[in-house]
């Protein structure tokens, strides 16, 4: 197993830190251009080996050549958000970014499985879907993941129970209009409204959405890395062990929950093959409404995007 991580800056070393943690892959590659910075990091993280008694290599490179044959392609260059940004901001330089790194990439590697985890994200994705002309179960965006983590985190705070009895759904767009489903989430099973009012649910609904932000107000010249680069090697660790993982990721719908032509957080079924099934879920009335704007946010700005 290879893996290709392109952006060697936060997300890309930390995600890169956890695959070799994880020994998720025989050899990982970190690309970037700046000069120095992936050769560096990549020889840290190699030098952590000895001590986490994991065997894979890395290298860092500023050349695609490295990266042939990858099984999968981790995707986090572009630039990061700053206090008073939106996701959106960031749209027309990362477009440029992400469509020149998955270029290299593909032409390198036409058998990998990319994951786009840029911002802003479901826009991303759908650049690296066309450019690439792969199939859209081999190209998936990292957003619903890292969305129902943070759901879960202030669930798990509200309440004061592990975060390993808390399971939460996040839909939609990566963005002001993600869908959290606390129809669907729940406390040891205990379904989330039977445990909190909907005013607590509501305020915590807004906290997740704003779960980004509120850490680039923190950091003032960054943004999250952690949490994104947690969720980014889940989707990893399903398709290198074939889990059948059931999670929600941005994929590029064709009808399914009467959406088309747009990217946007499902849940699907994770394994080998990449997406290998869209689960439908059935949604209320206020649910399918709130998804379709989410939809409908996204495919405005994918229409924004010239490639």
């Amino acid at each position: 197993m290879k893996i290709t991580v392109i952006g060697a800056g936060n997300v890309g070393a930390t995600a890169a830190q956890r695959i070799i943690d994880k020994e998720l892959a025989n050899e990982v590659v970190l690309v970037d251009v700046i000069e120095g910075m992936p050769q560096g990091k990549g020889l840290d993280i190699y030098e952590s080996t000895p001590v986490e008694y994991t065997d894979t290599r890395i290298i860092g490179t500023n050349s695609y050549e490295p990266t042939a044959n990858s099984d999968i392609i981790l995707i986090t260059a572009g630039i990061a958000r700053k206090p008073g940004m939106s996701r959106d901001d960031l749209q027309n330089t990362n477009a440029g970014i992400v469509k020149t790194c998955t270029e290299q990439a593909a032409a390198k590697s036409p058998k990998a499985i990319i994951i786009v985890v840029s911002n802003p994200l479901d826009v991303m994705t759908y650049v690296a879907l066309k450019v690439s002309g792969f199939d859209r179960n081999h190209v998936i965006g990292m957003a619903g993941i890292l969305d129902s983590s943070r759901f879960r985190t202030f669930i798990a705070m509200e309440l004061g129970v592990s975060v390993e009895d808390v399971s939460a759904f996040v839909l939609g767009g990566h963005g002001d209009s993600m869908v959290p489903l606390p129809r669907y989430s729940t406390v040891a099973g205990i379904p989330l409204p039977d445990l909190m009012d909907k005013e607590t649910i509501d305020r915590l609904v807004k906290r997740t959405r704003d779960g980004g932000i509120e850490i680039v107000n923190f950091l003032k010249t960054g943004s999250a890395y952690y949490a994104p680069s947690s969720a980014a090697v889940q989707m990893i660790e399903a398709i290198v062990k074939d889990k059948k993982r059931i999670l929600p990721c941005a994929v590029f719908l064709q009808g399914e929950f009467g959406i088309q032509d747009t990217v946007v957080g499902v849940p699907i079924k994770l394994g080998k093959n990449g997406v290998e099934q869209i689960v439908k879920i059935n949604l209320t009335a206020d649910e399918q409404a709130a998804l379709n704007k989410s939809a409908a946010d996204v495919k405005a700005n994918m229409a924004k995007v010239s490639l």
